[in-house]
């Protein structure tokens, strides 16, 4: 197992790393200081909060609002200020926007760098798991009471859902999941649980949300055009390693969730990039695609049973602990083999 003190140091040097994209800045997610603090920071209209997500600050603020409102409801997943699960998020955020993600597919002109595009895959994918959860946090009363939120439409696009009402109708598995996450934020006091029975708890209610979200955006999917078919790869294979991630609720805080995020590759994918022998990447950011596309592989190749393996296999506290320490040894231990990982899980049984 990797310990925290370890994890730490990793950090540390991950991003350090020649190429690796700078997606923290003084040990916070990109611009993370320029975030909104307070609901008031958001622009409104006739009583109405109107944030505009297609602005990197803007969609990260977000992001903060739930942080800050939900810290005091997730006292079990430990003492510090940055063990929300929601961190991971954050840091996805700035590793697409630092990586270059967040632009415009279509255009060669990089133009204002702190827009997010809306003709982008990723950041399609990431308006599911920023806009509906700030949508339902704000439909819940967690961000204060009878706020009604209705968010800025991109310029000349269509598709994107922008109030409550509309992302319920739209993709009502995922509004319906985010709504029992910021309930349970409360209903895990009653009846009385461990701490330990209310992190795993929530993190499942949570986890069980951001993938309903992921599912959702599938939406997002005629986006992928606009890339490369190694790129498109690339995107496809972050999806299958959520699955892995979601079933062993894996708490993606700040500390715990850098070092996933660190060796990701640094840049868009090309058409003749192949890993693990891309010249301008780390080995680090090689070997991170190198595995994505080998579990994507597997697993189309056992026609999804690895997944499905992996899920029944996660259905214990005890199980999910292993299954997040297999996690961490395949992804940030470069000694610890893929078939040693697929010899395990193959062989694992269900509760």
């Amino acid at each position: 197992m990797m310990h925290a003190a370890t994890l730490g140091l990793f950090v540390a040097s991950a991003v350090a790393l020649c190429g690796a994209a700078p997606f923290l800045d003084n040990d916070m997610p990109l611009m993370w200081a320029q975030t909104s603090t307070q609901m008031t920071d958001l622009p409104s209209k006739d009583g109405v909060v109107t944030p505009n997500p297609w602005g990197f600050v803007n969609r990260m603020s977000l992001y903060r609002l739930m942080i800050t409102a939900t810290d005091p409801l997730l006292t079990c997943m430990g003492t510090n200020a940055t063990d929300s699960p929601m961190w991971g998020l954050t840091l996805q955020l700035a590793w697409m926007k630092s990586s270059g993600r967040l632009a415009d597919p279509t255009s060669a002109s990089t133009g204002d760098t702190l827009l997010i595009s809306p003709k982008s895959w990723w950041s399609c994918v990431n308006y599911f798991v920023s806009v509906l959860p700030f949508l339902s946090a704000a439909q819940q009363g967690i961000l204060g009471e009878d706020v009604k939120v209705q968010m800025q439409a991109p310029e000349g696009v269509e598709g994107y859902c922008t109030t409550y009402t509309d992302c319920a109708a739209a993709y009502p598995d995922a509004m319906t999941k985010w709504d029992a996450f910021f309930q349970g934020l409360n209903a895990t006091h009653n009846p009385p649980l461990s701490d330990a029975e209310k992190k795993d708890t929530l993190l499942g209610l949570y986890w069980e949300a951001q993938m309903a979200s992921t599912y959702a955006s599938a939406a997002c999917k005629d986006k992928q055009s606009h890339f490369y078919s190694t790129e498109v790869s690339f995107a496809n294979s972050w999806l299958n390693l959520a699955e892995y991630v979601s079933a062993a609720r894996f708490q993606s805080s700040l500390t715990k969730a850098a070092p996933f995020i660190a060796p990701l590759p640094s840049r868009v994918l090309k058409a003749n990039d192949s890993a693990p022998n891309i010249a301008d990447m780390s080995e680090e950011e090689n070997r991170t695609l190198a595995t994505f596309s080998w579990m994507n592989y597997i697993n189309n190749v056992l026609f999804g049973s690895l997944v499905s393996s992996w899920k029944k296999a996660m259905c214990s506290m005890e199980t999910r602990e292993k299954g997040r320490e297999m996690m961490e040894q395949l992804l940030l231990n470069p000694s610890y083999a893929t078939s040693t990982f697929l010899t395990i899980v193959t062989g694992m049984g269900s509760c």
